[in-house]
């Protein structure tokens, strides 16, 4: 009985002894035959691919060096940004200091001292002591003109362009002028009595 026991014992360790390799073959067998087996030399796979474009390797007899690696080259062409077109620069606005004043053009139309202060409207009872400034002021040449200062017209205003209209135009010089010795010195007399101190008004 206990031989029998012992024969059947020894028969099961081998079957299974077998069973276990017999698995291990089955599991083994196919990646070994995939190792095994070599592409074909003329068959690019897309490892091969990557791998011959990433690097690649020298190695010497007397040992193993590694030469750099090289790597394929590539360019990058960024289109550039159109250039914007300037915006055009507002015209400055010069101040009247800055811009030269056009010359007004000259009296041309005759008349007499009279005919204008009265088209001025400047009361008959000023004409003295409007005629004793004009006089020493111009000498009545709607004309006249300082060289140095710039002071046109019959009393010589300064500047030129602050007689509207045009300061060599009699009737308007004199209408400026009446303006300025009422506004400034409160008549005609005022005006008469400080030219009179001062040689200048």
């Amino acid at each position: 009985m206990k031989r029998h026991w012992t024969r059947r014992r020894g028969l099961t360790g081998g079957l299974a002894a077998f069973g276990v390799v017999a698995l291990a073959a089955a599991i083994v067998a196919p990646t070994g035959m995939a190792l095994a087996e070599q592409p074909e030399a003329d068959v690019e796979t897309s490892f091969s691919l990557a791998a011959r474009d990433t690097q690649d390797l020298t190695v010497s007899v007397s040992g193993a060096t590694i030469s750099p690696v090289e790597r394929s080259s590539f360019e990058v062409y960024v289109t550039p940004k159109p250039t914007p077109t300037p915006e055009p620069e507002p015209a400055s606005v010069a101040s009247e200091s800055s811009q030269p004043v056009a010359a007004a053009p000259f009296y041309n139309g005759g008349g007499a001292p009279a005919e204008w202060m009265a088209a001025a409207g400047i009361a008959s009872g000023d004409w003295g002591y409007v005629d004793y400034i004009v006089s020493r002021e111009s000498g009545w040449n709607p004309n006249a003109t300082n060289s140095s200062s710039g002071a046109c017209g019959l009393v010589q205003a300064l500047p030129c362009s602050k007689v509207p209209g045009n300061g060599y135009n009699p009737v308007d010089n004199l209408r400026w002028a009446n303006g300025y010795a009422t506004g400034r010195y409160g008549s005609w007399a005022a005006a008469h009595a400080f030219w009179t101190s001062n040689h200048w008004w």
